[in-house]
Order: C-alpha cells, then structure tokens, then sequence
C-alpha cells in the first residue's frame, strides 16, 4: 500500500510519467537482451558450455558498469541528459540487430565469435550511462521534498522491468525453440530487443531536450572523479564497521558467484544432455525465480532479525547457515534438494547484503556516500567475475562435485570466523531502526 501511495503521489507529474515510462521500456529491453546473450552463449545445442563460457558472460556484462561508474558523470554534467537516452538507446538498437545477424548466420567460428563479445561489450556499456542519466535526470521531473519518495518507488520499477522482460524472453525464446533453429530463435530475440529499445528512445523523445538537465553547474573532470574515489577510500578507513562490511561482501560474493556458476553448469551440462536446450532453460530460469523468492524473503526477515540479535549477529549466522546449507541440501545432486539450496542460499546472500548496506547508509558520512556506493558496486561486480575466472580453474564442465562444494563452505566458515574477529570492538548497530530493505 505504501508503494502505491507513493506511486500515486508522484504520478501527478507529467514528465515523471514519461521518464518512468523509459526506465521500464530500456530495462524490459535490457531483460530480453541478458536471456538473448545467456541462450546464445549457454544453452547452444551445438557446443557444451563451460565455466569459462558463463565467466565470459559475467565479465560481459559487469566490467563494464565496474569501469566506467565512476566516471559517467563526466558526460551527464556536458551533454543533455535526454538526449543521452534516446542517443544511447537508438545505439543499443543497432548492435542488437548487429548481434541478431551474426547470431543469424548459425556460425561459431573464432571471427564470429570476436565479433559478437565486441558489439556485446558495447552495448552493455551503453547500458551503465542510460541507467546513470535516468537516475540523474529523476530530480528534474518531481519536487525537491518528494526525493525520498521517488527514490523507494524508482529502485523496485526498474528491476521488476528487467524480470519481467526476462520473463518474456525465456517464454519466447521455449517457444520458439520449438518451430524454428536455434540460431534463428536466438536472433529473434536480439531482433525484439532492439525494436524496444527504439520504442525506449522514442519515449524518451516527448521529453524536451533541456527538462532533464544538467543545469548550469561546473562540469566534473577525470582527475576530480579519481581524486574522489581515493578521499573515498580514506573516509572508509576511518569508518571500520562500513568497511568491513564491503569487504565481507566482496568475499561472500566471490563464493556465492562459484557456486551460481557451478549451478549454471550442472543444470545445463549435468541434468540435461547438450540437445536438451528448451528443458535445460525452463528449469534453469524456475531455479532463478526460486533464488529471487529467497531475496524477496529476505527483506521482511531482516530487519526485525537483526532487531532482535544486532547486525554484527546476524551477519554471522547467515554466513555459518550458509556453510552448511552449502553441503546439506547443496551438494544433494538432484532437483528438489538444489532448488531448497537456491531458495536459502538466496535468502541468507540478500540478508548479509541488507545488513552492509545499512552499515554504509548508517557509518559514512553524507558527502562521502554517493563515492563509498561506487566503489560498493565495484566490489560487489568484480567479485562476481573473479568468481567466474576462479570457475574457470576448478569446476568441472558439468559442475558436479562435492569436493568443490565442501571447500566453499570451509570459505564460508572462514569468512564467518575473520568477520567475527575483525568486528568484535565495533559497534554495527547504527541506523538498524530505518534498515533499507533493497538499495
């Protein structure tokens, strides 16, 4: 109800309208295209993926937004902000009619594939300034008291735009898969992405040129942005319950993301054979909508929880939940016991990330925030592909192994004991009354 109030409280503005109607268009489209890269790269019939094949796509698809974060800013203070986003979006679909005619040729050859990691490589960048410029554009469609509201209606619009144009996309792609090659279904969706992102563009056009911004403020240089991220970095050391939140989070993440590839593999390589593409997906898109219950749990468990045992506590038993779980039901090679894993192992993830997100909220400074959340990002991404570089060494091509699974949750228990230590003269309960849910 508090949702739709606040919705219903903005919506009055006209231009707000507009812009919420390009943040879903754009991220629908960015849903589609993600299960379009995931089906061409992962679930080929002609060729068994590997771990280097999903550490690929992570790197794809992240390194991108990790790189350039810190420096978007730079154009979005020079350049219309509107016109950064029907620009941007008009660019994005051109390469996924680009990537639906390399897709189209059914051709795996080493030029192809160069070619396709290329224009995906782009496209995803592309992707880093239209999210930066909506997010800037936001204060110039509502009042300045209503800044709050917006920013806990915006944050749950966008991603649900992204799910549901996964939704659909894996809909269409099983059901094309059916009637139609592989190649040509693949390329059909890049097709219907890039026609979303012209109708994206063209949303953003009933916008005037100037409503967005920027406003007549001093342009922001490289040298002031790097200059940033290191007193950044400084303020963090003074704040040791922030930072070694960001560092268990980046630790936890580097594990969780092995485990999330080893699950791609064993769903793909393990439960189904390498013809098995329409099966291997639907299963696989049930178990990421079982891991997002887990996250969606997560929001309501957390804050009376860490209520109740404090946030350093809190941290601490999902981390120790997570080691076990990791063996029982985690290493149970069959489909129930993986999906309860998922759904729990999603569950206690999302709590440890609640928990550090309120540790950064409640102990950086106000002026240090927005550079601190940065470099959050970055760590949280570039764990995520050192997870996949690390799949890449150890895991099997059907991701099968309990061995593997028993080493992971001794780095959980690891992670839990460091945590324990590092944090037992801090005080972590700062700000816990307003916990922020999802950032």
């Amino acid at each position: 109800m508090n949702f739709a109030r606040s919705l219903g409280q903005l919506w009055r503005h006209r231009y707000f309208r507009r812009l919420l109607a390009v943040r879903i268009a754009t991220q629908s489209c960015d849903g589609v295209l993600q299960i379009a890269l995931a089906s061409y790269v992962l679930f080929s019939p002609e060729r068994q993926p590997d771990a280097a094949s999903v550490a690929a796509v992570l790197a794809i698809t992240l390194l991108p937004f990790s790189i350039l974060g810190p420096f978007v800013g730079v154009v979005l203070d020079r350049w219309s902000r509107r016109q950064i986003l029907v620009v941007a979006d008009l660019l994005r679909a051109i390469l996924a009619l680009a990537l639906a005619a390399l897709v189209a040729t059914g051709l795996r050859t080493t030029g192809i594939e160069y070619a396709f990691y290329t224009v995906v490589l782009v496209a995803m960048s592309l992707n880093r300034f239209l999210l930066a410029a909506l997010s800037a554009s936001l204060p110039h469609t509502i009042d300045p008291g209503e800044y709050m509201v917006a920013n806990s209606v915006v944050p749950t619009v966008g991603p649900a735009g992204v799910i549901v144009g996964a939704g659909v996309a894996t809909g269409l792609r099983l059901g094309l898969g059916a009637i139609i090659s592989d190649y040509y279904a693949n390329a059909i969706l890049f097709v219907v992405a890039a026609a979303g992102f012209v109708l994206s563009a063209g949303l953003a056009l009933r916008i005037p040129r100037r409503a967005l911004g920027p406003d007549d403020v001093p342009a922001t240089h490289v040298q002031d942005v790097v200059a940033g991220l290191v007193a950044a970095l400084r303020h963090l050391a003074e704040r040791r319950a922030a930072a070694l939140g960001l560092i268990t989070i980046g630790a936890h993440r580097v594990i969780y993301g092995i485990v999330t590839v080893a699950t791609i593999l064993v769903y793909r390589n393990y439960f189904h054979r390498i013809d098995q593409v329409e099966a291997a997906i639907a299963d696989l898109g049930l178990i990421v909508a079982i891991t997002g219950a887990g996250f969606v749990l997560a929001a309501a468990l957390t804050p009376p929880m860490t209520a109740r045992v404090g946030v350093r506590a809190w941290i601490i038993a999902c981390l120790a939940a997570s080691a076990v779980l990791q063996i029982v039901p985690g290493a149970i090679y069959a489909k129930v016991p993986l999906g309860i894993a998922a759904f729990l192992l999603g569950l206690t993830a999302q709590n440890i990330k609640i928990c550090v997100d309120t540790l950064v909220q409640a102990h950086v400074d106000d002026r240090m925030k927005g550079r601190v959340f940065v470099i959050y990002d970055v760590i949280f991404n570039v764990a995520l592909v050192i997870a996949g570089l690390i799949g890449v060494l150890i895991l099997p091509t059907n991701g099968k192994s309990v061995l593997i699974l028993m080493i992971l949750a001794t780095g959980y228990l690891t992670i839990a004991a460091a945590f324990t230590w590092a944090s037992r003269s801090l005080e972590m309960n700062k700000g816990t009354e307003s916990l922020v849910a999802v950032r």
